[in-house]
């Protein structure tokens, strides 16, 4: 198997068609290099919500979402063109939670990160033209509901929990995740 490697602010990528890319930072020279290279890459921005519940007893609950693969996270989707981060969150949060009554919380969070897609994903991306090495964007907003809020989960999702904040740091699957849950916990204890 032939293979080249160069470097890249001191990251290394190994191009093969058999060996992933890993830990590439999110920047945009790198996207440009690689989409230069003739590698499927894509940059996409999404937009989320970590909707949480102040129950009356005083504790404070969080909405954690189980997907497919097993894993806990929170509901998020591109932005759609013409959309508004505002307007993605609220879609977004709707048609995975089914949860609208939402006071979304002016405390911006975002993460970036990369991946390759695989399987199903790789699939459904070649055959849409998209690329599958991803370059990703996700701004988060803590959004409130009403402690009686009614959670009805789209098709995309198998289950969700609300857990109080300890909890749901232990039950979020990545740590882009967790670190949302402590961010947003931060904020609200300090406004």
């Amino acid at each position: 198997m032939e293979t080249s490697c160069f470097s890249y602010s001191s990251h290394f990528i190994l191009l093969s068609s058999r060996i992933p890319a890993m830990q590439l930072p999110v920047n945009r020279t790198l996207y440009r290099l690689l989409t230069w290279l003739s590698i499927p890459t894509a940059w996409e921005i999404s937009v989320g919500s970590v909707v949480f519940r102040d129950l009356p007893t005083g504790v404070r609950e969080y909405l954690l979402l189980q997907y497919p693969s097993g894993h806990f996270d929170f509901a998020k989707g591109h932005v759609e063109e013409g959309e508004t981060e505002e307007m993605t969150l609220l879609r977004e949060t709707v048609e995975e939670t089914g949860l609208s009554s939402l006071e979304i919380i002016d405390a911006r969070m975002s993460i970036e990160y990369f991946y390759v897609a695989k399987g199903n994903e790789a699939e459904k991306r070649r055959a849409a033209g998209r690329g599958t090495w991803i370059f990703k964007q996700v701004h988060f907003y803590p959004a409130r509901v009403a402690p009686d809020a009614t959670v009805t989960i789209s098709h995309e999702h198998t289950g969700f929990v609300w857990l109080p904040y300890a909890e749901a740091v232990k039950k979020a699957t990545f740590d882009n995740a967790k670190n949302l849950i402590v961010q947003t916990e931060t904020f609200l204890t300090q406004a």
